[in-house]
C-alpha cells in the first residue's frame, strides 16, 4: 500500500511536470518579423526610457499614415474597445517611464511608467500616455485610464525611416524632443525637466538612505545649491551636519569651505570669512593653494593672499605654497614682491612643466603684469 502510494505520488508529478513544459513558451523573435527596442535618455537626474517594438515599412510606403495606421480611432477587430488609438509601434503596448515629474508640451506628468498611444491625423495628432501599461497592443484602450492628452503637429520626412524608431533630438540641459520616425512622417514632442527642483528633491531622498552616513554626501549636497544659487537655507542647515563631528566633517577643510560659500550666497559675508578661517587649519596644501586660486580668479586679492601666507608658514620651504605668495602678491599689484617669490618657486621647481609655468610668471613680473 505504502509502495502503490509513492508511485501514485511520483506519476503525479511527472504529469504535472510534462503540463506545465507543454504550455511552457520557448524564446523566439517577435511576431510579423518585427523588432524589439529601447531608448533612454538622461536629463539632469531624470531617466527616460521607451519600450516598444518596431514595424518595418516593407514596401507598403505610401500606405502607411492614414492607411496602415487609420486617422483617429477605430475598431480592430478584437478586443473590447470600439475605438482605439495606434499603440505607437507593434506588437506588445508602447511604453514611456519617466523617473521624475516632467511636462509634455508644457503639459505636467507625473513620474511613472505609462502606455503610449497615438490618435494619428495628417494635421495634428493626439499622443496619449495611459496609466494602463500592462495590455497587448490597443484593443483593451480605455479613455478613463488617460492621464494625459497633448496635440502635436506631425513633421513630414526628406528621408524614408524603414523601421519604425523613437530618438531624443534638440537636447539641452533641461529638455529634449522625443520624434516618432517612420516612412516619410516624424511626431515630434518635447519633454522639459526642472532639473534643480528634481536635483534637490533627489537629493533629500537621498540623504534619508544609507548616503546620508557620510559628511561627503551633505556636503555635495550643499555645494549643489551654493553653485546654483537655490535652496540656501536647507543648504546651511545641511552644512551643519556635513561639518558635525558624526561623521568626520568637523575636520574637513573642504566641509566648512562649502558653509563659507553658501554663508557668501546668503549674503552673510562676515560670517562666511569668520568660517573660512577656521577651516585653513585642516586645509592640505594643494587644497590652501585651489582655494586662494579661485579668490584670485573672483578678484579678491586680498583674501588670496592671507590663505597663501598660512599655506607658506604651514607648509615651508614647498614650491606650491611659494609659487602661491608669488601669485598673492601679484593679485594685490605688488608686482616686486611677487617677483621674489616667484623666483624662489624656479629655483626649487619639481618638474619641467612647473619650471615652464614659473619662468612664465617671472617674464610677466618683470614686465609688470599680473600672473592671474
Amino acid at each position: 500500500m505504502k509502495r502503490t502510494l509513492t508511485a501514485g505520488i511520483a506519476l503525479a508529478i511527472l504529469v504535472t511536470a510534462f503540463g506545465y513544459t507543454a504550455k511552457a513558451q520557448l524564446t523566439s523573435v517577435p511576431d510579423g518579423g518585427n523588432k524589439r527596442a529601447s531608448v533612454s535618455e538622461g536629463i539632469g537626474v531624470t531617466n527616460i526610457t521607451i519600450n516598444y517594438n518596431r514595424p518595418h515599412v516593407k514596401g507598403r510606403e505610401g500606405h502607411i499614415w492614414g492607411e496602415l495606421i487609420p486617422v483617429g480611432y477605430v475598431y480592430q477587430g478584437f478586443g473590447p474597445s470600439r475605438a482605439a488609438p495606434w499603440r505607437a509601434g507593434s506588437n506588445e503596448n508602447t511604453t514611456i517611464e519617466f523617473s521624475t515629474d516632467v511636462k509634455i508640451e508644457g503639459q505636467p506628468l507625473a513620474a511613472g511608467k505609462y502606455g503610449f498611444f497615438v490618435a494619428y491625423d495628417p494635421n495634428e495628432c493626439t499622443l496619449i500616455f495611459s496609466k494602463n501599461s500592462t495590455s497587448w497592443g490597443s484593443f483593451f484602450y480605455k479613455p478613463d485610464e488617460d492621464v494625459l492628452r497633448v496635440k502635436v503637429k506631425p513633421v513630414p520626412a526628406d528621408k524614408s525611416v524603414e523601421w519604425l524608431k523613437y530618438e531624443f533630438t534638440d537636447e539641452t540641459p533641461s529638455s529634449a524632443t522625443i520624434v516618432l520616425q517612420w516612412e516619410k512622417l516624424v511626431i515630434p514632442f518635447k519633454v522639459d525637466v526642472d532639473v534643480q527642483s528634481t536635483v534637490i528633491a533627489s537629493f533629500r531622498r537621498e540623504l534619508r538612505s544609507e548616503k546620508g552616513f557620510t559628511w561627503e554626501s551633505w556636503d555635495q549636497a550643499a555645494q549643489y545649491c551654493a553653485q546654483n544659487k537655490t535652496n540656501l537655507d536647507e543648504a546651511l542647515m545641511w552644512t551643519d551636519t556635513a561639518t558635525s563631528a558624526n561623521f568626520g566633517g568637523d575636520r574637513s577643510f573642504t566641509a566648512w569651505s562649502t558653509r563659507a560659500t553658501v554663508l557668501e550666497a546668503l549674503g552673510r559675508n562676515q560670517e562666511a570669512a569668520d568660517v573660512m578661517k577656521k577651516a585653513y587649519p585642516f586645509g592640505t596644501m594643494n587644497e590652501l593653494y585651489f582655494y586662494a586660486r579661485g579668490l584670485t580668479r573672483m578678484k579678491k586679492g586680498q583674501q588670496a593672499l592671507e590663505v597663501f601666507k598660512y599655506s607658506y608658514d604651514k607648509y615651508p620651504n614647498q614650491f606650491l605654497p611659494i609659487a602661491g605668495m608669488a601669485r598673492g602678491y601679484s593679485a594685490i599689484g605688488d608686482y616686486k614682491k611677487a617677483l621674489t617669490y616667484a623666483l624662489k618657486a624656479q629655483a626649487i621647481a619639481p618638474d619641467p612643466a612647473n619650471k615652464s609655468i614659473v619662468d612664465t610668471f617671472v617674464k610677466k613680473l618683470q614686465a609688470g603684469q599680473d600672473i592671474n
